[in-house]
């Protein structure tokens, strides 16, 4: 059968039917490459395609009234976006990738039969959104009411921890894959502040860098002096429909 990273990030969770997994699948029939910086759409483009994250990393992002740019989400193999399209009929954010990338664009009638067809899959897909909306509601509040230490360091945690949700191989030792600029634009910080703010981490003894990976020293103490929460974990899915023969 098919390779699908939805269906291997959905089948973390439940037992996927065979009928389920082909379903989603057929999602990623129709990849598509793009480099670094490429933009896939802006806040202007139209469609009826929604699309999987094959490989790569990408970022959606807003421009703020003074033309600066707030990053609002990253995105990880196995991500579903452009859900917007569904209700818009266009994007509200622009996407652009962040690594050398492969996303697969379907139309959004198969999410019409999805939610007919398959009802376990869609409630799913709406898990996997909220999840989302957990951690940028997270990362956008603490804009507000944390430290910019605090800032950097939740965002290195929710970084591996989305890695880790899309199979990739991460452990203490990750790559991030950002500019400090692009991690700045993520959570209110120039890249100057991002800079210092990891060197304090690092004086610490929290972090250490070397050639764009970044490994946790102390985690269990990272954690709890961010007040870090894994929104992948505690979930109740004891409420999702039973699979359709």
């Amino acid at each position: 059968m098919s390779k699908s990273g939805l269906a291997d990030r959905l089948d973390k969770w439940i037992a996927l039917t065979p009928a389920e997994r082909q379903m989603l699948c057929a999602f990623e029939e129709r990849p598509r490459s793009l480099r670094r910086g490429a933009v896939l759409m802006d806040d202007h483009s139209r469609g009826d395609d929604l699309f999987v994250v094959q490989q790569g990393m990408l970022m959606c992002y807003v421009l703020l009234d003074d033309g600066s740019r707030q990053i609002v989400r990253f995105l990880f193999p196995g991500d579903l976006f452009a859900l917007s399209a569904l209700v818009y009929g266009r994007s509200l954010d622009t996407i652009v990738a962040v690594a050398n990338s492969v996303v697969c664009a379907f139309d959004r009638t198969r999410i019409t039969r999805l939610a007919v067809d398959h009802p376990r899959l869609m409630s799913l897909l709406l898990v996997l959104n909220q999840i989302e909306r957990v951690i940028t509601t997270d990362r956008l509040a603490g804009l507000g009411r944390t430290s910019a230490r605090t800032r950097v360091a939740t965002l290195l945690l929710s970084l591996r921890g989305q890695m880790r949700q899309a199979g990739l191989d991460v452990g203490d030792s990750f790559v991030p894959g950002l500019t400090q600029e692009e991690m700045g634009d993520a959570i209110g910080l120039t890249a100057v502040h991002v800079n210092r703010m990891l060197r304090q981490l690092e004086e610490e003894g929290l972090v250490t860098r070397q050639g764009g990976r970044v490994q946790l020293l102390n985690e269990a103490r990272l954690v709890r002096e961010v007040r870090y929460v894994d929104r992948f974990e505690g979930l109740d899915l004891s409420w999702l429909p039973a699979a359709r023969d």
